[in-house]
Formats: C-alpha cells, sequence, structure tokens
C-alpha cells in the first residue's frame, strides 16, 4: 500500500484521482546501534529512504505529483533533474502509460542514476551548464508547451513527500526533538516541516521538531545567502546553486529554531563510510551530509545528549557508489589456495 491510501485524507487526492502507487513509502526508522553509543546519544534514528520503489525520497512526491497530472489530463511529464527526480519520475510514467522527458545537466549526473531514467523508457536530454540552467529551461518550456512539470516547484511534490514526517511520528509516538537533512534543492526540508505542523494540528502529536539541513561547503547557498553560479560538491544530488524550495527552507529552520549549515565533502565521505560500516547503512553521498553535520553538533554540545534525532537518509548508496569506493580498501587478488587465503586474513 502506497502513500496515497495510507494518508489519503492528508493528501490533495479525491475520488477523480487516479490510482498511482508502488507501494512507496513505509521505510524504516532504524534505531542507530554503534554510532548513537559512540555520540552518547541516547536516542538515534535513520529513517532509510533508499527503500523506497527507485532508491530515494523522491518516490513520496512524485506518486502524489503523477496522479495528479494524471487527474488533470496530462500525458507527457518533464523534469530537470541530477538524478533522483528523473529516476522516480520515469518510473511512475513507464507504470501509467504516460511519457517521461528527462533533462539533466551535462556531466553532472550519477551513471547509475541515469541508468534508471533510460530504463524506465525516459527520453533523456543532456543540457551543458549546470542544475539551475537546466531547471529554469525546463520552466520556460512547461509555461509553453503541453508538459507537465514534475520539479518540486510543483506543489504536489511536497504534499506527497511530508508523508516522511507522518511515518517519523507514526513510528516514534511523536515527533522527534531534532530531525537532520540534507539540503539542495529544498523541497524537502520544507515538505517535512509541513508534515510535522500538520500532524501536530490533526493531535497526532505533541511538539514540534528542530529542521537542521546539511548543505555542501561548495553547494551551499541558504548558508552563504546567495546563489552560487557554479556549486560543487561531491554529493550530486544536493549539488544546487539556487534552491526552488529556498523560503521554505528557511522557514522551516527559523520557524523550528533550527538551523541550515554547511559540511566539507571530506565530512561528507567519512560520515558515509563510517555510517555504512557502524550502522550496516550504504547511502548515497547528499545522505552522509546530516550525520557529518550531527558529529560537529554533538561534539559542539549543541544537541543533549538525551535528545531524540533523526537523520534522514534520503537516498541508497547504490545511486552513486563512485565516490564512496574511492576511499575504502580496494578487494584483495590472490593466486592460492584456502591456506594462503588464511594466512593474507591473519586467520
Amino acid at each position: 500500500m502506497g502513500v496515497i491510501a495510507r494518508y489519503r485524507e492528508h493528501l490533495p487526492v479525491g475520488p477523480s484521482t487516479p490510482e498511482v502507487d508502488l507501494n512507496e513509502g513505509s521505510t524504516p526508522l532504524v534505531p542507530s546501534r554503534n554510532i548513537g553509543r559512540a555520540l552518547g546519544l541516547k536516542h538515534l534514528y535513520f529513517k532509510y529512504e533508499g527503500l523506497n520503489p527507485t532508491g530515494s525520497f523522491k518516490d513520496r512526491g512524485m506518486v502524489v505529483a503523477v496522479a495528479k497530472a494524471l487527474e488533470a489530463g496530462s500525458k507527457v511529464l518533464m523534469c530537470a533533474s541530477t538524478g533522483n527526480t528523473s529516476a522516480s519520475m520515469a518510473a511512475y510514467a513507464a507504470r501509467m502509460g504516460v511519457r517521461a522527458i528527462v533533462v539533466v545537466p551535462s556531466g553532472e549526473i550519477a551513471l547509475n542514476k541515469l541508468s534508471q531514467a533510460l530504463m524506465y523508457g525516459a527520453k533523456v536530454v543532456t543540457l551543458r551548464g549546470n542544475f539551475d540552467s537546466a531547471l529554469e529551461t525546463v520552466r520556460d518550456l512547461a509555461n509553453r508547451y503541453p508538459v507537465a512539470l514534475m520539479n518540486s516547484i510543483n506543489p504536489n511534490r511536497i504534499e506527497g513527500q511530508k508523508t516522511a514526517a507522518f511515518e517519523v511520528v507514526d513510528a516514534l509516538g511523536d515527533a522527534p526533538d531534532y530531525l537532520l537533512l540534507p539540503v539542495g534543492n529544498a523541497g524537502n526540508i520544507t515538505a517535512y516541516w509541513k508534515g510535522f505542523r500538520e500532524y501536530q494540528s490533526a493531535g497526532k502529536a505533541t511538539r514540534l521538531p528542530r529542521m537542521i539541513g546539511a548543505q555542501a561547503e561548495g553547494a551551499a547557498p541558504i548558508v552563504s545567502g546567495h546563489a552560487i553560479p557554479n556549486p560543487t560538491t561531491v554529493a550530486s544530488a544536493i549539488r544546487i546553486g539556487n534552491p526552488a524550495s529556498w523560503e521554505g527552507a528557511t522557514t522551516a529552520r527559523d520557524d523550528s529554531g533550527g538551523m541550515i549549515a554547511a559540511v566539507s565533502d571530506t565530512e561528507i565521505l567519512s560520515a558515509q563510510i563510517r555510517l555504512a560500516s557502524s550502522e550496516g547503512l550504504f547511502a548515497e553521498p547528499a545522505s552522509a551530509a546530516p550525520l557529518a553535520l550531527l558529529f560537529r553538533l554533538v561534539r559542539d554540545g549543541k544537541i543533549e545528549k538525551d535528545a531524540t534525532a533523526v537523520v534522514v537518509l534520503t537516498g541508497s548508496g547504490l545511486k552513486d557508489p563512485d565516490a564512496a569506493l574511492k576511499n575504502v580498501e580496494p578487494p584483495i587478488e590472490l593466486d592460492g589456495d584456502a591456506r594462503t587465503l588464511a594466512k593474507v586474513l591473519k586467520l
């Protein structure tokens, strides 16, 4: 059962909205076994969104956006993407039998994500320039031609993505003290904050979390206070210099008493490896950014040891493994028998 069926009363859907479903959502809230203990945190959890159908949180918003586009009679779906959005949109388009057109910045998309869009049958076009210029082009095209724009500026994307906040509250019994997540185009932090507020208004949560957003140092427009013309970071999913949901992100930050801060690529990759090797959770680099920020905040005494903290892991590590593989020990190649192998492995 997908998010529309589970949370229909909280979503902008009705009797005429088509049934769209890939069993998205219901991702686990995994309690930390080792990192929390090492940090002295009693209640640390990971919301593992990499177990969505296409491997990222994007499926939550995409299912609602596609359903509403079909309800409006759209036959062509289109997006600009650094990877995860394109994979998700293409999957739902294939499921529902409509065209999908993906525009990606040339050379700035992880191959695994691009392969998903291609396998789902999307028409993929690469444009010279970065994500922000690709989004501007797609927005202009959608204003002129009969295509449904499926980026997070589509409000139905935010509506679907807010269901992750519902699930966090459903699992914990209340909102956490802190919710940490990566910030790229900033739709997700906007959506989580919307979800927490709606659940509190509905009497399903007694409190609201502080929203903690992590950007990469080379792609930190909200932290720096101005757009970044040429953003750079190993975390391709948040390599965005002018977020479409900038205002929503700053509202979530300010209204919750939270923060948005930047972490280095070195911190991101270190956190990614530590997460995998300590917790058995392989997340893409962007997902490790909030964990890197958590390390810093705990070190600086800015998160209480008895607080409940949830780190959102937005996408699977299989989406973008290249950077991680450069920082781990390569496989050992041997010619030999069991005795030789045991000697090398010091068994």
